[in-house]
């Protein structure tokens, strides 16, 4: 456990991917692997972007194994930058926190600021735009007393339409990707009113034999076809980690053993 300047509670210093790691609150907010897959269809996708910019970035968590899974690909030209936005300034002080812990110095640099109000000094275009959002309206779970907590998971500060929304006019030919629960027609129908289009889509089953959990998008603002990946299948019926996910995993710099989780592990 450690203590940041500005930060009251107390934080943990965790690995995120490679030798990177990650400040969070010990009993706030952790990175999910929601938002590890987010970042791994966002380097799929954009192998090239330079310039990169996540919404709701929290912790960071998104945004940062998004360049760690770009460092290798396009080498060469500008040196790749994040901006982040965030409304809660507990969350991008731990965000700017794990930026110097990993020397990232200009590279990265951060606002707070609601989504929907995004900052002058927030100008496009970006080759790639990021966003984990949070997935239920108020009304249709339990708030978390903790604010951070309460944030990420309940629509306090906008839906995915909110998100879509802010991403659109900061793209020009780059892409939005962003994830939503699967059986919430809510996803599918952010993209369009926002002047995106989604141009691949992935399924992502928590465990062989259920019905999909999330659904992965990625949106452009040019009309085109659109691609259905492979289902990505996370457990399989025993509960071991399938051969796919741990590929993934190896991918994104957090490699783990095949070895079956305990139960409840996610």
């Amino acid at each position: 456990m450690t203590r940041l300047p500005g930060v009251e509670e107390d934080v943990t210093v965790d690995r995120l991917a490679g030798d990177w790691a990650i400040h969070q609150l010990a009993a706030g907010h952790r990175f999910s692997a929601d938002d590890m897959l987010v970042a791994w269809l966002a380097a799929q996708v954009a192998p090239g972007a330079r310039r990169l910019l996540d919404l709701g970035a929290g912790i960071g968590s998104v945004g940062f194994m998004t360049l760690w899974a770009l460092q290798d690909r396009a080498p060469g030209g500008a040196p790749r930058t994040l901006t982040m936005v965030e409304a809660q300034p507990v969350s991008q002080r731990l965000a700017l926190a794990t930026a110097a812990l990993n020397g990232f110095g200009d590279q990265v640099r951060g606002f707070v600021s609601d989504l929907r109000d995004l900052p002058a000094e927030v100008v496009g275009p970006y080759d790639l735009v990021t966003g984990s959002p949070p997935y239920f309206p108020l009304g249709t779970g339990k708030v978390s007393p903790h604010p951070q907590k309460a944030a990420c998971r309940m629509e306090l500060r906008g839906t995915i339409a909110d998100y879509a929304r802010a991403a659109a006019p900061l793209l020009d030919e780059g892409s939005f990707v962003t994830c939503f629960p699967a059986r919430d027609p809510r996803g599918e129908a952010a993209f369009a009113p926002a002047g995106l289009h989604v141009y691949a889509a992935c399924d992502v089953v928590f465990r062989e034999g259920m019905d999909p959990m999330i659904r992965l998008y990625a949106a452009r603002r040019a009309p085109t076809s659109r691609v259905t990946l492979p289902t990505l299948t996370i457990r399989d019926r025993t509960g071991a980690w399938t051969p796919g996910y741990l590929r993934l995993r190896a991918e994104m710099g957090s490699p783990m053993s095949p070895v079956a989780p305990l139960a409840g592990a996610g």
